[in-house]
């Protein structure tokens, strides 16, 4: 009976934002747990540093050996995308020209830029990456976190 009132308890709360959660660096199924010890992305010896379980649904974060080499794909595209925002901002904002150095300025302002969003966007790409492969669900109270046949824990510290 219990489980039943939960469930529908459940049913009747919103679903929570999913970008706001992947920009938040939570858990992709519950939504509530973080996936990184530190909040705190710029302490840089425990940038990225994860839990083993998500402290809140138990949902595994690390799946498989190497599991988190496809993120660079996403790192990748932030990169891109935030590069192309900025230079079209430099264009409209200051200009392009021949006849100066303004694109090494850009160039410069651009590479700093992420420099210093580099740790938070690792952390982003992992957040993303894990969230193409776990779906939220909205009854992670009830439904057993799924068992994946391909951790391995043995090989964890081959590289």
């Amino acid at each position: 009976m219990e489980q039943l009132i939960d469930t529908i308890a459940q049913k009747d709360k919103p679903a929570k934002k999913t970008v706001l959660n992947v920009f938040a660096c939570k858990c992709p199924r519950c939504r509530e747990g973080d996936m990184f010890v530190n909040k705190n992305p710029y302490v840089l010896k425990e940038t990225m540093k994860m839990h083993q379980l998500c402290p809140v649904c138990g949902q595994p974060l690390n799946i498989e050996v190497g599991f988190y080499f496809g993120s660079s794909y996403i790192s990748y595209a932030l990169t891109v995308a935030i590069s192309v925002a900025t230079f079209i901002a430099w264009w409209v904002l200051v200009g392009l020209s021949s006849d100066d150095n303004r694109i090494f300025y850009w160039l410069a302002l651009n590479s700093l830029l992420l420099l210093l969003l580099q740790p938070y966007l690792m952390r982003l790409a992992r957040a993303g990456w894990l969230s193409f492969f776990v779906r939220y669900n909205r009854y992670w109270r009830t439904t057993p976190v799924k068992n994946y046949e391909r951790v391995n824990e043995a090989m964890e510290n081959n590289w």
